[in-house]
């Protein structure tokens, strides 16, 4: 009877105590989702569709207009490799991002080295981008 009364106890205990790795394992899922979206939009030159995963506290903090958007048209994205990622916090991420560009007006090559860093939002159970567009006309250090 003892070991009838442990397999019941150990069914209705082991979901729960696999619970919090499903749902770090779901955030996990939701943010590989929203890097590869991400990267998906850079690597195609649709600046506009990433910049709808900026965070949007840092949009409404630095927007963008017609004319910046204009810029990014002008170039054509070549390259885009991820460096690796770190965890920042519990619901922080960064990325290193190697992405090369051609300027399709002067057909100059340019690699720009990019930090993104992710927040994940509790509420809407959202990862946003918070490091804002990469700047391909940043000089190089």
């Amino acid at each position: 009877m003892p070991r009838f009364l442990l397999r019941c106890l150990l069914l209705v205990l082991l979901p729960l105590l696999a619970w919090p790795v499903g749902a770090a394992s779901s955030r996990r899922d939701a943010l590989d989702q929203a890097q590869y979206a991400w990267s998906e939009a850079i690597r195609w030159g649709d600046f506009e569709r990433a910049w709808g995963q900026v965070d949007p506290e840092v949009r409404a903090a630095h927007p963008l207009t017609d004319i910046d958007f204009s810029r990014y048209k002008q170039l054509q994205v070549a390259g885009y490799r991820d460096l690796g990622s770190s965890v920042v916090g519990g619901s922080q991420v960064q990325r290193r991002i190697e992405i090369t560009v051609v300027n399709r007006n002067t057909q100059q090559v340019r690699t720009v080295l990019f930090q993104e860093r992710w927040r994940f939002d509790p509420a809407s159970k959202t990862w946003w981008q918070t490091s804002g567009l990469p700047d391909f006309w940043q000089d190089p250090d």
